[in-house]
């Protein structure tokens, strides 16, 4: 299984724009031909857009792009530059008089690493998805991860970096499945294959990660915010899939997060995950929501593996070199 990224799927192309210096950003998922989609909210503290419409029983069952934001609910803003870039474009839902852009977002926050008073907007996201594109990009500290911490249960000043990840698996009967992730979540992150604990609350005393289960109990740093975390992210398939389909590939790639993240879903986190369906060929239903679910673990990794140190905040690298 290579690790490759989610442009490895037929029509699927992804565009980052980050501001660097105030840690934050937004990745824009483009489908220029359109592409089913389903979601699931597992996290009690999301901040969303367009998910009602994703709803198997609503009438919309086509989108043209994916808003991953940083910023809190101020980054929702995005998703407004993505449909504009996709206006221009002329891509849309035909509705006669307009074309309109369908384009659902999610959002993480990650005020407190940066500048708290700058967060993607419209022009930002205008920018990720004109800029949007197949082939390799890069991961850690871009797009939706650039100000991604993940293990905050002590405190954001003893938590670790996370970031933005990708992977992309592919089959010998054609059927390919990527996916898209910006990791910040509250718990920590544990590698599924070892149980090793990659990143999490960091203890600067003692240089080791803190268990997140004994942060709970004790009581320690529990009083955040809701929404101060969440993980957010896209699966995506070169399969047919009907909007119920992809609605259960989204829900079973969560697993994804349950096997990873301790803990998963809280009340403070508000993770999201998009599944799209781009092709006409179908599939066995159960294999792709399979492979979605080790995709999304690669992509996990990878975003955790690929993120950089900031000042104050270690990362899986900075903490590996130094033992």
């Amino acid at each position: 299984m290579s690790a490759g990224n989610i442009t490895d799927v037929a029509g699927i192309k992804v565009g980052n724009r980050q501001d660097e210096d105030a840690l934050t950003g937004c990745t824009a998922i483009v489908m220029e031909e359109g592409a089913t989609c389903g979601v699931d909210v597992r996290g009690s503290a999301p901040g969303t857009r367009e998910t009602d419409l994703l709803d198997p029983i609503k009438t919309v069952d086509v989108v043209h792009g994916i808003c991953l934001s940083g910023g809190s609910a101020f980054g929702l803003d995005a998703a407004s530059g993505v449909m504009s870039y996709l206006e221009e474009e002329n891509i849309g839902l035909d509705v006669e008089v307009a074309k309109v852009p369908i384009v659902p977002a999610a959002v993480l926050f990650d005020l407190p690493l940066g500048k708290a008073h700058v967060r993607p907007d419209k022009q930002m996201g205008y920018e990720a998805a004109k800029q949007s594109e197949k082939g390799a990009f890069a991961f850690g500290n871009k797009g939706a991860g650039c100000g991604a911490a993940v293990g905050k249960l002590n405190g954001f000043e003893q938590s670790m970096k996370g970031g933005l990840g990708s992977a992309s698996v592919e089959l010998d009967n054609g059927l390919t499945v990527g996916a898209v992730v910006a990791v910040n979540a509250l718990g920590e992150i544990r590698n599924p294959a070892t149980g090793e604990v990659l990143a999490g609350a960091w203890n600067r005393e003692t240089g080791e990660i803190m268990d997140s289960l004994d942060l709970l109990k004790a009581g320690t740093k529990n009083d955040f915010l809701s929404g101060a975390n969440t993980t957010i992210g896209v699966v995506a398939t070169n399969s047919a899939l009907t909007k119920p389909q992809a609605k259960k590939v989204a829900q079973v790639s969560q697993n994804a997060f349950a096997r990873m993240i301790y803990p998963a879903h809280t009340t403070q986190d508000g993770d999201t995950v998009f599944a799209v369906g781009t092709g006409t060929a179908a599939y066995n239903l159960d294999l792709i929501s399979q492979l979605a679910q080790q995709t999304m673990e690669k992509a996990v990794l990878e975003a955790i593996m690929a993120a950089e140190a900031i000042p104050g905040t270690p990362s899986y690298k900075s903490v590996r070199k130094e033992q």
